[in-house]
């Protein structure tokens, strides 16, 4: 029986676990997924010795980044964000190979490319944090000029205090990465200036919890188009399974 798992501190809110299980059951494969909770990425190598029959990992906060010195390699968009949250292990002749992939980056393209207009040129993304680095890089992709929002004034970034009409007409596309707005704190939100969103405006939340995040609501009443995260989690849940079957 081949085992997956996830790695990441604390797990609790760990969405991986029963999604791939379910599929398993459902699909009758002969596999199973496992929560590893570690409070040091230092313990890594134990896992990987301590189960032998582990063929991939899915890698959540805080580790995506402090994973990448215990990778034989990196996929190129992995590299490029400077983040990982898939590894495929390979095992030969007795010798693991471990290879980093960012599946982040896959889920949130393929999710947001089929509301994108032609007017949609340049977007914004609320936050700096791990999955802030996946979507500017998928942002590119797509071919979208991307530039990041801050709290606190920093070097070739906006903060709220910047985001003038002016801005917010240029800047039709706005990406939530930040927690703000996430259950049970579901009556805060990102501090926009809302009143400048038009029917022009996409607004996206990586947030699902609840369904519709007063974000999305204030956007959607401003006539904007909006989707949340979920369909970004399923599909790089979906690019796991894919990376790891490769």
């Amino acid at each position: 029986m081949n085992k997956f798992g996830l790695i990441g501190y604390p797990l609790g809110h760990s969405f991986s676990k029963n999604f791939f299980n379910e599929k398993f059951h459902s699909e009758n494969i002969n596999a199973e997924y496992v929560n590893f909770e570690i409070p040091s990425i230092d313990e890594l190598p134990n896992i990987l010795l301590s189960n032998s029959d582990l063929a991939g990992l899915n890698v959540t906060i805080p580790y995506k980044e402090q994973v990448i010195p215990y990778l034989d390699e990196l996929d190129p968009d992995a590299k490029a964000i400077g983040a990982v949250n898939v590894i495929k292990i390979r095992r030969q002749k007795g010798k693991l190979k471990l290879i980093g992939y960012n599946s982040d980056i896959i889920g949130f393209t393929d999710s947001i490319e089929p509301l994108l207009e032609a007017h949609h040129k340049k977007a914004l993304i609320l936050g700096t944090g791990g999955s802030s680095k996946a979507i500017y890089h998928g942002l590119k992709k797509l071919g979208l000029e991307a530039k990041f929002v801050s709290r606190t004034p920093r070097e070739g970034m906006f903060t709220y205090e910047d985001l003038t009409a002016e801005v917010m007409d240029e800047y039709k596309v706005i990406v939530n990465c930040t927690p703000v707005g996430m259950y049970p704190r579901a009556n805060e939100y990102p501090n926009i200036p809302y009143e400048y969103i038009t029917h022009n405006h996409l607004l996206y939340d990586l947030l699902y919890n609840p369904d519709t995040t007063l974000f999305m609501k204030k956007g959607a009443d401003k006539g904007a188009v909006v989707k949340n995260g979920i369909e970004m989690l399923l599909l790089q849940a979906f690019a796991s399974w894919d990376i790891w079957n490769e």
